[in-house]
This record gives C-alpha cells, sequence and structure tokens, in this order.
C-alpha cells in the first residue's frame, strides 16, 4: 500500500525539521514535487551515491538504431503491418503496445538470423528440442505470451519455471537458458508477464507487483497440474528482478514448489543503494498522480551488468526489452516488493541455489548472503563467484559460464529424479537417466550461451 504523502513527518532529530514544520503543508508538497521532478529530470549526479538501486530496477537494452534499421523506409515491405495503433511517424513500431514488440521480434529476427532458433543450423529440431508457443488468456483477461522446451526422446528428469528480469521476455537470451536446462534433460516453461515482451499490457508497467505474481502462478500451476507431468519435482527459476518473482511466489504458495534457483536475485534494496527518504516521499506523491511517467533515471545494465566486452554487445540488442528510464508506479511496485520480501526472508522454506556474482553492481551479494543465512530452509546452499558481475549466465567469460551451468545441473540433478539413480562414488561420473556424464551434459548445456548470437555478431 502507498503512504500516504499527507502523513509525512521529518525524520526524528531532523536539522530541518523544526523550519519545516512552521511551513504550510500544501506549500511543502507543491515544494517537494517540484524538487522532485528536478531532481528526477536534471539532478542525477546531486545524488549520485544513491543512485545505483536504480539499476536493479533496469533491463538490458535494445539498440534503438537497430529498430531504426529494420523499419527504414515509409515504403519497404516491411512496414505495410504498421498502422496507427503500432507505428509512430517514423515507422518504429510503439514498443508500448504488445503488437509493437511483437513486430518488433518479427522483424528483428528476419534480420538477424543468428538469433533466431527456429533457423539453421542452431535450430531446436536439430537438437533434438520440441519449443512451442502459446498466446493464453488469464483469468484477469490478459493475453500472456508462454512457450515451452522438452526433449523430443526421454522422460524429463523435472519440470523449471522461468521467472525473467525487469523489463525482458523470455524470448531472446532466456530462451538460450531454456534450451540449455531442457539439453540437460529437464522440461522447461517460460511466461512474459503481463506488460513485458510478447504479453498483453502497457510495456514494463508495474502498478502492482502483487498481482503479477498471481498472474506467474495461475499459469505455472495449470502447467504443472497436467497429466503427464504428474509426480515430477517443480523448481522456480529466477533471475534478478525474477528472484523476487520467485520469492513471492513461495511466499504465497510455499508448498507449491520443490525448490528454487536464485541467481543475482533482487530481493532487497542494500541500504547503500536505497534512495534518501524524501526522494521516495516525493516518488510517492508523484506516482500516486503520474504513475505511468517514465521520470526514474536509468543506468545501462550491459555496461555494469556484462564482464565480458564482446557479450556486452549481444546484450544490447534485445529487440524486446523495455527501453527507457523506468515508470514511476513500476519503480515505486518494487521499492516496496523489495522491503516486503526483506521483512520475511525468515519464511522462505523451500530448497534453496542461491547464485551471485561476487562484484555484483547491479544487486548486492551480500543481500543474497543474508537470504541464506535468514532462510528457514534446511536444504540451501550459496555460491558466490570471485570478480564475477550480475550476468552470470550472459555477461561472464566462458569458464564462468561453464562453471555456474555445471553448478545449476548438478543442484538439479540432485533434487530431481535423477537423484532416484545408483551413482558411482564420485560427482564427476554423475549420469541422468539417459546415462550422460554430468560433466558432458553441462558442456552441452553451457554450448547453446556461449555461442548465443555469435554466428555474425552484431556490429
Amino acid at each position: 500500500m502507498l503512504i500516504e504523502v499527507a502523513g509525512w513527518v521529518a525524520p526524528h532529530g531532523s536539522v530541518i525539521s523544526t523550519w519545516m514544520a512552521s511551513i504550510p503543508r500544501a506549500l511543502l508538497l507543491l515544494v517537494l514535487l517540484l524538487a522532485g521532478a528536478l531532481i528526477l529530470f536534471y539532478g542525477r549526479p546531486l545524488y549520485s551515491s544513491a543512485s545505483t538501486w536504480r539499476a536493479a530496477l533496469s533491463a538490458v537494452p535494445p539498440l534503438a538504431w537497430m529498430l531504426s534499421k529494420a523499419f527504414k523506409g515509409s515504403n519497404s515491405p516491411k512496414n505495410k503491418s504498421c498502422d496507427k495503433r503500432t507505428c509512430a511517424a517514423d515507422k518504429i513500431p510503439n514498443q508500448d503496445t504488445v503488437e509493437g514488440r511483437r513486430l518488433c521480434r518479427s522483424e528483428f529476427y528476419r534480420l538477424n538470423k543468428q538469433f533466431d532458433y527456429n533457423s539453421s543450423p542452431h535450430n531446436d529440431k536439430n537438437l533434438g528440442l520440441k519449443a512451442m508457443e502459446t498466446l493464453v488468456r488469464n483469468s484477469r483477461g490478459l493475453e500472456i505470451f508462454v512457450k515451452s522446451w522438452v526433449a523430443v526422446e526421454g522422460e524429463p528428469s523435472g519440470l523449471i519455471f522461468l521467472c525473467h528480469g525487469y523489463g525482458d521476455t523470455i524470448t531472446f537470451f532466456t530462451e538460450g537458458l531454456a534450451r540449455s536446462l531442457a539439453l540437460a534433460g529437464y522440461a522447461v516453461y517460460g511466461m512474459d508477464y503481463p506488460g513485458h515482451g510478447l504479453s498483453e499490457g502497457l510495456h514494463t508497467y508495474i502498478p502492482d507487483f502483487d498481482k503479477l505474481v498471481d498472474d506467474v502462478i495461475e499459469q505455472y500451476a495449470m502447467i504443472k497440474g497436467r497429466p503427464e507431468f504428474e509426480g515430477l519435482p517443480c523448481f522456480l527459476f529466477g533471475e534478478s528482478m525474477g528472484g523476487a518473482v520467485a520469492l513471492k511466489a513461495h511466499l504465497k504458495n510455499p508448498s507449491m514448489w520443490d525448490g528454487a534457483i536464485l541467481v543475482a536475485p533482487m530481493c532487497k534494496i542494500a541500504e547503500t543503494m536505497y534512495p534518501p527518504w524524501y526522494l521516495v516521499k516525493i516518488m510517492i506523491a508523484l506516482a500516486h498522480i503520474i504513475p505511468k511517467a517514465k521520470l526514474v533515471p536509468n543506468n545501462n545494465i550491459a555496461t555494469i551488468g556484462c564482464r565480458d566486452l564482446e557479450k556486452r554487445k549481444i546484450a544490447s540488442v534485445n529487440p524486446v526489452a523495455y527501453v527507457g528510464n523506468p515508470r514511476l508506479g513500476t519503480a515505486l511496485s518494487l521499492l516496496q516488493t523489495t522491503d516486503d520480501i526483506a521483512s520475511k526472508l525468515h519464511e522462505v522454506s523451500l530448497p534453496l541455489l542461491v547464485l551471485h556474482g561476487a562484484a555484483d553492481q547491479v544487486t548486492d551479494p551480500s543481500i543474497s548472503q543474508i537470504l541464506f543465512e535468514k532462510a528457514k530452509s534446511k536444504d540451501k546452499t550459496i555460491q558466490l563467484y570471485e570478480d564475477a558481475w550480475h550476468c552470470l549466465l550472459l555477461g561472464e567469460p566462458d569458464d564462468v559460464v561453464k562453471r555456474v551451468m555445471k553448478d545449476i545441473i548438478s543442484w538439479l540433478d540432485t533434487h530431481s529424479s535423477v537423484s532416484k539413480i545408483a551413482k558411482p562414488e564420485s560427482e564427476t561420473f554423475e549420469q541422468d537417466s539417459r546415462g550422460t556424464k554430468l560433466e558432458e551434459r553441462a558442456a552441452i548445456a553451457a554450448e547453446t550461451l556461449i555461442h548465443f548470437g555469435k554466428l555474425e555478431v552484431v556490429q
């Protein structure tokens, strides 16, 4: 629930409390709103010490010039599908609408086959995977994009439900992750949240985080309940903001999942990253008035999240990732959500694997350590990777990606039907139901991530 600005009181002992008390409340509110607008628009350097918290709200942005290139020329045949609802005067689709985002994705893949998993020589079919895309109307009447990746042969060892990050999508890079996990023997499902990717809704507008989590629970509960998946263990996989989604989903329904993998989870804003109290009050006031406005300053996560320079280039061309400053209502919703999760870390009870880069500048690795220590889970593991940044599976050198994937698959095997198979003494020779060694499976899974988009790296 939003805190009313009318109830604002200066912090106890503040040197400004005396003179502020003498100012009429309406005038004070006007001054705060004006100051807030100036700060949000022009004053980033004035509060740079507190500004890095916004990085947790950001996704890897696509390149505007890529869209410009894709839709250049008003007489081009590829613009015939544009109309007043989806395209601006310059013929670049309006990504605030789901029609515009879907058009952008289609055009991007048409022009950049190296990113399209339905194109040779690296398509899903050739790898023995069956990938399906569907649009589902949920109980709130929103059209949700859902995709699955399942091996054509053999029974899956478990179900994995993906929770993507802020402003992101389960296509593009997350699709590479899904294929990796499917190649390791798991049935993988993902959905774009409302307002994200190819799902209906205003682009990356999250007025109520709880409703978003309810949408995730609803969709994944239907998949989990299918007869063919009866008895299979189910795992949540949350990355960055997706970690907050996974934790909230667990806290809302503790018995629904058999474990969770959290990669650089956004489960609490660190004290050093939390915005000043006066800025929070200003945000609350403005969010009541213009919640959809894109007024919160933004950082380029590709720059501070991807350590590998070549992979940083690839990270910047996601055709349907959110571009622009976070919306006021969304930023406030995420702040409130992380505060709520931070107050309930002691209630986390499911088997847990937490992975974090020790040099992460986007989400604080020390908060993951706090989650690990406070969670009442009897089965919990944390792994901090020295020198690694935020994007463990996208932006790190190849050797780190291989290590992270092996840690993930090893943990999944231990907590899934693979664990029922007799294993030799050495973990190195652990095998799944198909008789493939863990080392080999991890290497195969990591390969699709390491070579993502590298057939023709975008210049």
